[in-house]
């Protein structure tokens, strides 16, 4: 059973935190404009983490809302061409809220538009994870949201639930927070049924799980709770925790830690544990590496690949695509995502990270491959 401060546990705990935001909750639907004293709340909520040291990332929902307001466009019956133009107009107006509003806390906010290609083309999913990790480093907060403006209904997350997911997952992130009209999951949809018990925890999104979803019911919200369970399985999968609570009172995040009621999704495993998870069972590796002994040394430590200790490389591949490392007695020792192609592999092999810039042109990476994105296997050595 989860303990009354379990979700403030568990974020306490958390190194990287993904907040989503809906846009029942930033949006005034009354006015069609930001909800200012919910988003001052909400920044002051995110400046308290960011001084216990958490990176955040915030996905926000609320662009085509806002664009439409500010365009004159109608609530509803728009053509595609016009959701596009209402993103674009908006996006611009929520980016810029986020920013006042974290300024008074002298916190960087930067604007990340993602399509689904960006988290699930292993190339894309590469820069997409380094710009944001970068960002990061630099205590900036990365406010995110699709790319509706080039989406179709056919190349789209489709909402901003699975998209918090899958941003979580690709940044290995410890916690994903998705902020709700509502306060968790129900055996049954409670405005329909008053009987419906909540939910204070959930182990597995189990056939049972998924059949206790409702729908949702607000003017702009697109996602009802069947996204949210899409979500969790997304995120739980990539070992980040979950939580589902009510957004809807000034500064939830410190209500949520106080006690608030909220419905905790366990991950079954670390996101680093569930990322090495995903590479060790990728497809069949492009292309391969071979390296020297001190290298291979390096690697049974933890540490990324090098170019100085590679000594061979085959095959064609591109960066983002999976390769295996053999030793020099040509077993293969393990798997991983290549920060470079073949061809720039071949040039910047047996040379040192400060000499790739000077031999390709380009500041590349320093490792050919990151310790985060290998996995070593058993070998009979």
């Amino acid at each position: 059973m989860v303990t009354m401060n379990q979700a403030r546990d568990t974020l306490d705990k958390s190194h990287v935190v993904v907040i989503k935001v809906g846009s029942a909750l930033l949006v005034d639907e009354r006015q069609n404009r930001i909800n200012e004293e919910w988003l001052i709340g909400m920044a002051s909520d995110i400046a308290t983490l960011h001084t216990t040291g958490k990176a955040v990332v915030v996905v926000s929902s609320g662009a085509i809302a806002l664009g439409q307001q500010n365009l004159g466009l109608p609530r509803t019956g728009l053509r595609l061409e016009e959701k596009q133009a209402a993103a674009a107009t908006g996006q611009v107006i929520l980016a810029n809220a986020w920013m006042m509003a974290l300024a008074k806390h002298d916190i960087s906010t930067a604007q990340i538009l993602l399509s689904p290609d960006d988290t699930e083309t292993r190339r894309k999913h590469l820069n997409a994870r380094a710009t944001i990790k970068t960002l990061l480093e630099l205590k900036s907060v990365p406010v995110v949201n699709e790319n509706d403006t080039v989406a179709t209904a056919e190349i789209r997350y489709g909402d901003n639930d699975r998209l918090a997911a899958r941003v979580a997952a690709m940044l290995s992130a410890d916690m994903l927070i998705l902020f709700s009209d509502i306060d968790g999951l129900y055996t049954e949809n409670p405005t329909q049924n008053s009987a419906a018990k909540h939910l204070a925890e959930v182990n597995a999104i189990t056939p049972e799980v998924l059949k206790m979803a409702g729908s949702a019911n607000a003017t702009y919200a697109s996602g009802g709770m069947i996204t949210k369970l899409e979500a969790a399985r997304i995120a739980t999968k990539a070992g980040c925790d979950m939580v589902i609570c009510d957004g809807r009172p000034l500064k939830p995040l410190s209500k949520l830690c106080d006690g608030a009621r909220s419905t905790l999704f366990h991950a079954g495993a670390s996101p680093l544990t569930a990322r090495k998870r995903w590479i060790a069972g990728a497809l069949s590796p492009k292309g391969r590496l071979t390296v020297d002994s001190g290298a291979l040394c390096a690697l049974r430590k933890g540490r990324s690949l090098l170019p100085a200790g590679v000594v061979n490389v085959k095959g064609q591949f591109e960066r983002g695509d999976l390769i295996a490392i053999h030793n020099q007695e040509d077993e293969v020792i393990a798997y991983g995502l290549s920060a470079y192609s073949a061809s720039d592999a071949m040039v910047i092999c047996g040379h040192k990270s400060r000499e790739i810039e000077t031999l390709l042109g380009y500041r590349g990476r320093d490792e050919i491959i990151h310790a985060d994105n290998l996995v070593m296997v058993d070998t009979p050595s």
